[in-house]
């Protein structure tokens, strides 16, 4: 049943007449028009389409984390959101070989007009990263010296202001922090976790020790590497251990968080775990897709552009190189496997500890 009281146009509606009319290359103004110009203005304008897309989804999900309690029903709604953030960045990333298909001489054609415009300019693209949590302090040096040099003022204030704001990665942090089944009644997570690794790193002492083929050498380092990930294991239930490695850069999630992150993600199958390790998984998806979309774009660079210096100053793949390896929002998430235990290592959860993780039917009153 109609329910618009005025007739609808598509192309009114796309508002095409501005979309398609938005291309306006800037060697025609200097000559012949070089061919390749209009994909390079469409493919960018693509990416800010979908940037806006991804900062839409990304704003309701941070509003969900901002309140005190954040319910089952909600988490659905906000993995349904990543997981549409994960499928836009995977067409990004696709979208790169397009723009492949410009040889670097179609772009030598008209990339000299574009000076000093640059993807640093990108106030979306940086929107995007401050809201995940990849701020000022977490930038790689050259990031921190130069990040809104080559904005204008009114750019630059916005950003400024939005840096104060909390993040995703902040806000998550919060909600890990409240998570009520580390420390309960009896039970204590961390001693748990403390018997079971120091069991399970006894075990693997005595295994390398009884090995008869081994070299006195190869013995020696197997049992050195296992004292290191004995010590990695001690910092992380350590508090003072834990934050002289968190401001070294080690961490960067609270203590708290880490290890509410670290329960869910060893208990993911206890129905009130399966969500929040959804989450974290949508979390590390995302920062994966982010990084290989930096790494591919780096790659794109060093094609079209060989060791000349970017559009914006900087010095074009080797500064995205280094991007690639330094800025990232959730690496703590990927750090968890050095403190997985296998799943025959894992400790029963106490009997009510377990009836309270998981969902059972209370009977009529």
């Amino acid at each position: 049943m109609q329910k618009n009281t005025t007739p609808c146009y598509y192309g009114d509606y796309l508002q095409l007449d501005k979309v398609l009319t938005a291309q306006a290359p800037e060697s025609a103004k200097y000559g012949n028009e070089a061919h390749d110009e209009t994909l390079f203005i469409i493919v960018h304008q693509v990416y800010e389409l979908w940037f806006k897309q991804i900062l839409h989804e990304l704003k309701a999900v941070i509003e969900v984390f901002a309140a005190e309690e954040v319910k089952d029903q909600q988490l659905t709604g906000v993995l349904h959101k990543l997981k549409r953030i994960i499928t836009i960045q995977k067409l990004l990333n696709q979208q790169i070989s397009v723009i492949e298909t410009m040889t670097p001489q179609d772009f030598m054609s008209f990339r000299d007009y574009l000076v000093p415009a640059s993807g640093f300019q990108s106030i979306q693209f940086k929107m995007l990263e401050i809201g995940l949590g990849l701020k000022s302090d977490f930038r790689i040096d050259f990031d921190k010296n130069s990040f809104y040099s080559r904005l204008n003022d009114k750019d630059r204030e916005f950003l400024q202001q939005l840096e104060h704001q909390p993040s995703l990665f902040e806000r998550v942090e919060k909600w890990l922090e409240r998570m009520p089944f580390l420390e309960l009644e009896k039970f204590s997570f961390w001693q748990m976790y403390r018997e079971a690794t120091q069991s399970m790193l006894a075990e693997d002492k005595t295994t390398v020790q009884a090995i008869v083929q081994m070299s006195e050498q190869d013995r020696q380092q197997q049992l050195a590497e296992i004292e290191r990930t004995a010590d990695k294991f001690a910092a992380l239930l350590d508090n003072e251990k834990y934050q002289q490695l968190q401001q070294a850069g080690s961490f960067r999630l609270s203590q708290r968080a880490m290890l509410s992150a670290l329960f869910i993600t060893l208990y993911q199958e206890e129905p009130v775990f399966n969500l929040p390790f959804q989450l974290l998984t949508c979390l590390t998806e995302i920062d994966e897709l982010l990084t290989i979309w930096r790494y591919k774009h780096a790659m794109m660079v060093q094609r079209m552009l060989g060791t000349k210096i970017g559009t914006g100053g900087s010095s074009g793949h080797d500064y995205l190189k280094r991007t690639t390896e330094k800025n990232r929002i959730f690496t703590d998430l990927f750090h968890m496997a050095t403190f997985l235990l296998p799943k025959a290592d894992l400790p029963a959860l106490p009997p009510e500890i377990k009836r309270r993780l998981g969902f059972y039917f209370a009977g009529e009153m």
